[in-house]
């Protein structure tokens, strides 16, 4: 079969029933992918569409409470749909096995169960699109969601249903993680991409319900009139606030660890070099995840809190800056003196890298409370926060895509056409959000449909960098589908990784390994690898 194994997990065994059935976690990985990839593209288009309004100071475009609905479902569909579930369900679930050595997850079942659970709560996600589309913004801030007439409701009852999903995935992930490890696997010979998912697991089950029940809330307080959030029924709004952040914030790390634990990898196997600060990186991971349930109310500071409140929570963002450092830098020292080639996930990798740092930067800057209060609610937190996720999650996504990609499907891509993908993506992104940060210095709200002439030459240049960077994702689109049908074969190993899903075949077997593999060296081991091949 022109290269490719008879026998693997695309064909074996056939049917659409044994699609919509399986119990395979590297199936189920690839279905989470296509309806991540199916709802990327729909909000990039409400961006896309953003940044038209956004072209002149008066676009009439649109509508002002229609823009409202646009980044209302920009952000939620992004955040919800795409970025939470992107690398733990989609690549997570198709190699964390292999790179355990296993044959599944933990609970095949419960697996399904969560691919189905994703797909009602993205339907509620939809009917609300169709039905007076939510304009609150993806916080749901209250009053204003207890008030509008918009389908609050469904959207909210959408993002509670997904939650169960994501809980799910986390609690299977850990189970594995635990239980069914390779025999001579120990905690610290498992790739740090486990790492980066088991961390992220332990947010998922312990945060993602604080949101459900804030949600429920919201939701019974538009139905039965109870003061809850609302002042004007005996409520408050800041509570709802601190609700909120107290998930969500948790939530930026459930979104950056995976990306990070594929950034290990890829920093590992294309320097050709053993990872620096094993250990630390690890637990630089649980680090994060400890220290992001501290964090919630940085995102409050003009809220009314106490100053003592303002203050601890000022220095905890700084703390929390510490264990994304050391990756940062246990990372440079890993690519100090290695022999790197720069195939496409490697060229995803440094674009993290850039970027990543300057959204992390960025964020110190808005953790000083004297900058905080003038900059919040501007263009610069819209930036930042589009560094952190986009430059951040999405580039390690990326990344994790073309490094296992070959693995997926048993076939190349052109290198050529991905490095002008990510040039134009690169160049597009820092075009339409590099500008941001100098908008919101000069003091431009978030939000607005219209503004002031002085600010029109800013967003003209970030919304022309949005099509370039659209443009990039179109030539991605293109060749990684061409790949599908006129792609080289992959062989089992093309990138020379170490992890024990590159000793089985491309596209692996259903029940991945033939034999239960044998642990004869650490993740990362180049030097053992290379001396024992002399």
């Amino acid at each position: 079969m022109d290269g490719i194994p008879a026998y693997n997990y695309l064909n074996t065994p056939k049917g659409w029933k044994s699609w919509l059935l399986t119990r395979d976690h590297k199936r189920i990985g690839l279905m989470y992918l296509f309806a991540i990839m199916f709802f990327f593209l729909i909000g990039g288009i409400f961006a896309l569409l953003i940044r038209i309004q956004l072209l002149t100071p008066n676009q009439a475009l649109v509508k002002p409470e229609t823009y409202n609905q646009l980044f209302t479902l920009h952000g939620a569909v992004m955040i919800f749909l795409f970025i939470i579930p992107s690398i733990p369900a989609s690549l997570g679930n198709f190699v964390l096995p292999q790179l355990l050595g296993a044959k599944d997850v933990a609970f095949p079942r419960l697996n399904l169960a969560s691919w189905y659970i994703y797909v009602v709560g993205a339907l509620f996600l939809i009917y609300s699109m169709f039905s007076g589309a939510a304009d609150t913004g993806w916080t749901f801030y209250t009053p204003y969601s207890t008030q509008t007439t918009t389908s609050v409701i469904a959207t909210t009852l959408g993002v509670f249903i997904l939650g169960f999903s994501s809980i799910f995935t986390g609690l299977n992930f850990i189970v594995t993680i635990h239980k069914l490890r390779a025999p001579g696997m120990t905690w610290f010979s498992m790739p740090l991409f486990c790492w980066g998912l088991y961390a992220t697991a332990i947010i998922q089950v312990l945060a993602t319900p604080v949101l459900g029940i804030t949600l429920v809330l919201l939701i019974l307080e538009r139905l039965f009139s109870i003061g809850i959030f609302d002042p004007a029924m005996g409520g408050d709004p800041v509570l709802y606030q601190h609700f909120f952040w107290f998930y969500s914030h948790p939530a930026v790390y459930i979104m950056i660890l995976p990306g990070m634990g594929i950034i290990s990898e890829t920093i590992s196997v294309f320097s050709h070099k053993k990872i620096f600060g094993y250990k630390a990186i690890a637990f630089s991971s649980l680090g994060i995840a400890f220290v992001s349930f501290m964090v919630w109310g940085h995102h409050m500071f003009t809220s009314g809190q106490s100053e003592i409140a303002a203050m601890i929570f000022s220095f905890l963002t700084f703390l929390v800056g510490i264990p994304s450092g050391i990756k940062v830098f246990n990372w440079l020292a890993t690519m100090y003196k290695g022999s790197i080639s720069l195939a496409a996930p490697m060229i995803y990798t440094i674009m993290f890298l850039i970027l990543f740092s300057i959204g992390g930067l960025t964020g110190i800057v808005l953790g000083a409370l004297s900058v905080n209060v003038h900059m919040h609610g501007t263009y610069f937190v819209v930036a930042h926060f589009h560094y952190v996720m986009m430059g951040g999650t999405v580039m390690a996504f990326l990344a994790g895509l073309h490094y296992w990609w070959p693995k997926i499907w048993g076939r190349l891509y052109s290198e050529f056409w991905a490095r002008v993908g990510a040039l134009l993506i690169f160049i597009g992104f820092n075009m339409t959000f590099f500008s941001q940060f100098i908008l919101g210095a000069k003091g431009m709200p978030r939000r607005y449909s219209t503004y002031l002439d002085q600010y029109q030459p800013l967003h003209g240049f970030s919304s022309v960098g949005s099509f370039v960077l659209g443009a990039g994702f179109v030539v991605m689109a293109v060749y990684l589908i061409y790949s599908l049908f006129r792609g080289r074969p992959a062989g089992n190993n093309p990138w020379g990784g170490l992890t024990l899903e590159w000793t089985t075949t491309s596209p692996p077997p259903p029940e991945n390994f033939i034999e239960t593999p044998k642990i004869t060296h650490g993740p990362y081991d180049y030097d053992k690898v290379i001396a024992d091949n002399g």
